[in-house]
């Protein structure tokens, strides 16, 4: 099963979605939705039933990319420094190159937007990526707005024309083309349907006179435009050739992130346009519906014939063994996962006892992990639920009867389950995740998307700069070469070219406004002046202070650092009340 009938190792074409939930297909059930092509790849493939990710979107790749638990990777939040793979996993795209494979990444990355945490230091080749956990974020090129923006290249700023998500998947399309005659792995990452459901009309307008608002339709318009690529997708690789070689996967990262409308316990509300295929929760909640999602598999490699459900139990830390399987590739001795290979329960084999498989999804959108915090332990039909709470999803899956007090047998042993995982997880929670500077002599830009404290504070997008929200924290931060460092602050990004203080009215950038809702329309509208008068940075022993010259851009310091890790405390002072992180650091080696 592992090679095509040309005796090729099959190429890998991964499509993963943000935001998009169980319901938001319409082969589940979903009575609203318009997604044909998925509906046909629903039909013609292999579909887990039973396939649990994370609850939000870091950890969820996390665990896709390493087969590794995200919490144990170091990725248990989306900001705040606890989005950044370790530097010492292993990658999907590592073990892919190793064997020969050219890689390429398009879209949303999410595990870091510094060294070492890039896309092209994890295994991959080629990559198109915007900053941060969506476009728009911190990290991400000052002013994008999901049309004609600016995306990193290998880390290189380029324009490009068009809507976000049709951008990535052309890109995903050029790399297979370039490739076609080689072996590929391309990971197409849209970071659509997540807000802020910025779309051309012609796609939400359909939904309009049904949905219950105007952003239910824009979300639902993002998940047709979506299904729009995937069709174009499969038809390019028939006209390619290279189908009946090709693994196609499709799935999602998390639970629905904006069609669905829940009670304050979980429950979905009547309604159109509120469709979650019967489940409690969604995106960021310990039930079902946070972290239930499609999986389909597709093409000869994984003998799909006419659409087939697996049943069973699975996650997302199977995805990378099952991968490497599918392709003949052996991982080294020093390599294991936390997952096991899915092949078996795709060529109809299983063997084993699956019924019996244990596995945890959590929500720890925290500084540090808690236990038992907003967790779900899973086995076969059965769900505990913050280690008090118990389900059977097979007499009630809309989770609405907690028969704890009826099986006290089964919630001791669901809990003591839980008790091994947590400790195969929590063994890395001490360490650091730092940033390297130095490594080479290229600049290293920091944010305040990945600032550390002990609150999870962050500002984490452009809107939260442009109205000049307060944080405070430090940066993890590896320094790889002894010497002097030169550190410029600043308020504004580069590219914006507005002075520390400098506010505006209006907008500062060009703005596809008739795609925008007037919800987020604000988000791109006015930045706030900020009496930003002197600066200060600070790291191990050393401190450095300076005054703001006027209509300065940045503060800049140099400071002589030796060898090793540290932790990086910049800060703005002024008449407002509170000291304030830069939001951004410019830091390169002298």
């Amino acid at each position: 099963m592992a090679l095509s009938a040309a005796g090729r190792r099959p190429n890998i074409v991964w499509i993963l979605t943000d935001d998009q939930g169980y319901g938001e297909i319409g082969a589940h059930g979903n009575p609203y939705i318009q997604t044909p092509n998925l509906d046909q790849l629903h039909g013609e493939g292999v579909r887990f039933t039973d396939f649990h990710v994370g609850t939000t979107c870091a950890p969820t790749r996390a665990g896709l990319l390493t087969g590794h638990h995200c919490n144990s990777a170091g990725v248990w939040h989306t900001i705040g420094g606890r989005s950044l793979l370790r530097k010492d996993e292993w990658t999907l795209a590592d073990a892919l190159k190793e064997a020969g494979y050219r890689t390429g990444h398009f879209g949303k990355w999410h595990l870091g937007d510094a060294s070492p945490f890039l896309p092209q230091e994890r295994g991959f080749e080629e990559s198109v990526a915007h900053g941060g956990g969506g476009i728009g974020n911190t990290p991400d090129y000052w002013g994008n707005d999901y049309f004609d923006d600016t995306y990193s290249v290998n880390g290189r700023p380029v324009k490009f024309e068009g809507f976000c998500a049709d951008v990535f998947f052309a890109a995903g399309l050029k790399f297979i083309e370039q490739h076609r005659k080689e072996n590929f792995f391309c990971y197409v990452a849209s970071n659509t349907p997540h807000g802020p459901w910025n779309v051309e009309r012609r796609y939400w307008e359909p939904y309009a006179a049904v949905a219950p608002s105007e952003q239910r339709a824009r979300f639902y318009g993002t998940v047709s435009n979506l299904d729009e690529n995937v069709g174009k997708l499969r038809a390019r690789l028939r006209e390619l050739g290279i189908a009946d070689r090709t693994i196609l996967v499709f799935m999602t990262d998390n639970g629905s992130g904006g069609g669905v409308t829940c009670d304050a316990q979980g429950h979905v509300e009547e309604g159109p346009c509120n469709y979650n295929a019967g489940m409690r929760g969604v995106k960021g909640w310990e039930y079902e519906g946070g972290h239930r999602v499609p999986f389909f598999l597709y093409g000869p490699a994984v003998g799909a014939a006419g659409g087939r459900d697996i049943p069973h139990l699975t996650s997302y830390v199977d995805f990378m063994p099952t991968m490497l399987d599918l392709c003949g590739i052996e991982a080294p001795p020093e390599r294991s996962f936390h997952g096991q290979s899915l092949k078996p329960l795709i060529a109809g084999q299983p063997g084993g006892n699956w019924n019996e498989r244990l596995l945890v999804a959590d929500v720890q959108r925290v500084a540090r992990p808690v236990k038992w915090h907003k967790s779900c332990v899973m086995k076969n039909r059965w769900r505990l639920i913050n280690g008090r709470e118990l389900y059977d999803l097979a007499a009630d899956p809309r989770q609405t009867r907690d028969v704890a007090a009826r099986y006290p047998g089964l919630v001791a042993e669901l809990r003591d389950g839980y008790g091994r995982w947590w400790d195969l997880v929590s063994e890395q929670f001490d360490r650091d995740i730092p940033f390297s500077i130095g490594e080479s002599d290229a600049e290293v830009v920091l944010t305040t998307h990945d600032i550390r404290n002990e609150a999870a504070q962050a500002v984490w997008n452009q809107g939260q700069v442009r109205k000049g929200q307060i944080v405070s924290g430090y940066w993890e931060i590896d320094v790889r070469r002894a010497g002097r460092y030169r550190f410029e602050l600043r308020r504004w990004p580069r590219e914006s070219g507005h002075p520390l203080t400098h506010g505006f009215r209006g907008a500062d950038v060009e703005i596809r406004w008739d795609c925008l809702s007037e919800r987020w329309a604000a988000f791109y509208r006015d930045g706030e002046a900020l009496d930003i008068r002197w600066a200060r940075l600070e790291i191990g022993d050393q401190v450095l202070f300076a005054e703001v010259e006027r209509g300065a851009k940045s503060v800049v310091f140099e400071m002589d650092l030796p060898k090793g890790p540290a932790h990086l405390y910049p800060a703005f002072h002024g008449g407002h009340t509170q000291t304030m992180a830069p939001y951004y650091i410019y830091v390169v080696k002298r």
